[in-house]
């Protein structure tokens, strides 16, 4: 698996996982859906993700979203 498809992963698994969180424990948990849309929509203008970065010090392989 490449950087990019492991930040995709991860960014729509905390957006499940905070929408059922939304569901069941508290509606203040959509900030973290909110938090998450915005960070990926920064992140497809400048090619800044945190997430990638340290994949990438990790070893992962890159993609070509994330070099």
């Amino acid at each position: 698996m490449n950087i990019d498809r492991i930040v995709l992963a991860f960014a729509g698994s905390v957006v499940l996982v905070s929408l059922f969180l939304a569901q069941f424990v508290s509606p203040y948990w959509l900030l973290l859906t909110g938090f998450v849309g915005l960070n990926m929509l920064q992140a497809s203008f400048t090619g800044f993700c945190p997430l990638a970065m340290i994949l990438k010090r990790l070893g992962c392989r890159s993609g070509c979203a994330f070099q």
